[in-house]
């Protein structure tokens, strides 16, 4: 029998995390203080979070200026959509098996 919840990926485990690739999977990219602002989190939280999985190759990171202001967007890679996929599937079947 196959372990369930192999395909969990720790890389995903946090809240914050969690939450970075949910709002990137919809979107095409989210900057800075959008994330920080629907996350309700600081300045240091999201960075480290986002520097988590910028390390491990699902988000990049953009920068650029508008209107002289510094502006940081992030996108999840392909990799980042296919594992973030895989990790909810486990816990969707997680979840099936649970109620069987």
């Amino acid at each position: 029998m196959k372990n369930i919840i192999s395909d969990i990926n720790k890389a995903f485990d946090h809240r914050v995390r969690l939450g970075i690739m949910s709002v990137l999977m919809v979107n095409e990219y989210a900057d800075f203080t959008s994330l920080k602002e629907l996350l309700g989190v600081t300045d240091g939280n999201i960075a480290s979070h986002i520097k988590a999985l910028e390390k491990k190759g699902y988000v990049t990171v953009e920068k650029s200026f508008i209107d002289r202001k510094p502006n940081t967007r992030y996108s999840a890679t392909k990799t980042g959509r296919i594992d973030f996929q895989k990790h909810i599937n486990a816990i969707e079947n997680l979840l099936k098996q649970q109620r069987q």
